[in-house]
């Protein structure tokens, strides 16, 4: 079995960070980072504007600064059936990787309308 390197104190994030890799009991490589712990990357957010509905629940966003996204909706607003129309102002995520995608994750409320209202119920004998 293999030897683990031992832990060092956790300094900053770079290239000479990593040790060299390393293998598993099941032959696969693994790079052991100084901090054991590999961070998630940044994720952008915009705000801006559903200009344009596309198939497969996707839409036309146009942030703030005229750059133009396709964005998909979050998985939370689609479980609580938050919708989106043309005109919305939205909150959009965007990765450093791909700055033409991007995923919708607030929709912001309209102003003058109200709440929705009431929710229909099933015919009730």
């Amino acid at each position: 079995m293999p030897q683990r390197a031992p832990k060092r104190e956790i300094g900053t994030t770079s290239i000479s960070s990593y040790m060299a890799p390393q293998r598993n009991s099941s032959a696969r490589m693994i790079f052991v980072r100084e901090d054991d712990v590999l961070a998630k990357e940044e994720l952008i957010t915009m705000e801006g504007e559903i200009n344009e509905i596309l198939p497969d629940g996707r839409f036309g966003v146009t942030l703030d600064n005229e750059h133009r996204l396709i964005c998909y909706t979050a998985g939370k607003m689609r479980r609580y059936r938050i919708k989106s129309v043309v005109g919305d102002r939205v909150h959009v995520e965007l990765t450093p990787y791909d700055l033409t995608k991007g995923r919708i994750v607030f929709r912001e409320r309209t102003p003058g309308l109200g709440p929705a209202g009431a929710r229909k119920r099933g015919y009730r004998r």
